[in-house]
Parts: C-alpha cells; sequence; structure tokens
C-alpha cells in the first residue's frame, strides 16, 4: 500500500496539486480507476479511486474514510538542539516520525553550533517519512526558539531534560510515566551548559540519564522517543 498526503481532500471529490499529479501518473504510473490512498495528517485514511490522470491536476473520488490506527492517548514533544550536520538532523525527523511523535522544536541553546534551520526543507522530510511509515497523523514541527524562552512555555505533562553528569542518577525509562503527556529536552553535540540545566529544573524538567553510552543528539532524541513508546507499550500489554 502506497500511501499520499494532501492538504486539500475533500469529499466525494478533490483535485490534486501539479507536483503530486505528475508524481502519480507519470512516475508511479497509476491508472484511471486505480485505487489510491491518502491522508490529511489529522488522523484520517481516505480510500480514494483515480478519476482522471490530468498531470496538471488529477481528480480524486473518496470512496471511504477510516480513522487511522496511530492514535495514542498520550502525546510526545521532542525539543532538540539542532545538529552541526543538518543531514543528521533530518535522519532524526525521519525517524522519530516513523515511531510517532507529535511535536518537534528545534531549540537552541548555549553550545549549538547551527543557530539557523530552513524548516520548509525540514517539512518535507517529515511528509516523507509519514507516508512511508503509513501513519496519518502528521508531526508539527515549529520554528526555532532559544532554550531561554522554550524552557517558559506552558506543558501540560511530564517534562524531561537528558543530561550527562556523575549526580544524574534516574533513567528516562524508570522515571517516565506512562498514559502521560511526555516532553524531553536533547541538546547540542556540546552537550547542556551547567546553568541551562538549573534553569530547566527550575521550569520543572527532571533530568535524566538515557543509559550508559555517551550518545549523539540525534541517537539520543530517536533513543528517548523509543522509550516513551516502549513504557506505553509495556504499559498497555
Amino acid at each position: 500500500m502506497n500511501l499520499f498526503y494532501a492538504t486539500n481532500i475533500r469529499s466525494p471529490h478533490f483535485i490534486l496539486n501539479a507536483e503530486e499529479s505528475k508524481h502519480i501518473i507519470k512516475v508511479l504510473r497509476m491508472k484511471i480507476n486505480d485505487s489510491i490512498f491518502f491522508t490529511d495528517g489529522l488522523g484520517n485514511l481516505y480510500n480514494c479511486t483515480i478519476e482522471n490522470d490530468n498531470l496538471k491536476g488529477c481528480k480524486i473520488k473518496v470512496n471511504k474514510i477510516e480513522k487511522g490506527k496511530d492514535k495514542r492517548n498520550f502525546k510526545i514533544h521532542m525539543a532538540v538542539a539542532p545538529t552541526k550536520n543538518i543531514n543528521r538532523y533530518e535522519w532524526f525527523l525521519e525517524k522519530v516520525t516513523e515511531l510517532g511523535v507529535d511535536n518537534i522544536t528545534p531549540v537552541i541553546c548555549n553550545h549549538s553550533e547551527r543557530k539557523i534551520l530552513k524548516t520548509a526543507r525540514l517539512k518535507k522530510v517529515i511528509i516523507a517519512a509519514l507516508k512511508q511509515s503509513l501513519k496519518t497523523f502528521l508531526p508539527a514541527l515549529n520554528e526555532p526558539l532559544s532554550f531561554n524562552n522554550f524552557i517558559k512555555q506552558t506543558f501540560n505533562g511530564q517534562k524531561f531534560i537528558a543530561y550527562i553528569h556523575p549526580e544524574i542518577n534516574q533513567e528516562l525509562i524508570n522515571t517516565a510515566i506512562p498514559n502521560k503527556n511526555t516532553l524531553i529536552l536533547i541538546g547540542p553535540e556540546g552537550g547542556f551548559s551547567p546553568d541551562e540545566v538549573k534553569k530547566a529544573m527550575d521550569y520543572g524538567f527532571k533530568p535524566v540519564k538515557l543509559g550508559h553510552s555517551r550518545l549523539r543528539t540525534e541517537t539520543a532524541a530517536i533513543a528517548a522517543c523509543h522509550t516513551i513508546h516502549d513504557i506505553n507499550l509495556l504499559n498497555n500489554n
């Protein structure tokens, strides 16, 4: 099953944009009356049929609308400092989208080597991962925020900051509460400064470890996201 993403889905008919139409008809060689599946990124799965093969805007008929199977009773917000190598950040975005995440915020920290991101390109990476993994909920990619501004934001749930320090003994897997909205802060290659950790704790973040290894930023973010899913999976089985 191939899954496509569109924001203008209407029942019983809608028109695809030229880029997606060309991809479906010319590249994938799909034809009139072929079945095709779409999501709007809002948790809906549309079972459709191609009605014409216009490369500038092919017409799609909606046959059936179902709810996707990736709905959860908790939300995950990953706040991750941009990596110096943007390819590593794109890899992180791809993998957490496949696992399941609701919000992603690039956070600019004291030790951040990359302070500017082109979010338009990153959103395309997320959409591609959404389609590949057959998800129906599109994660929100927020505009970059400074560390100080981000930690002041209100969040309804548990908040963690991943930090390597001899005095930090609590691990995320043993600390996070299942079935609860979770926000996780992951620092840049140079790590969080002690002052940043203190400020985060003042705003209700709990410092945690992600195991015994020192992980790269993107690896730590994926490990943290996977850990939250594991905690909830084990609790609900």
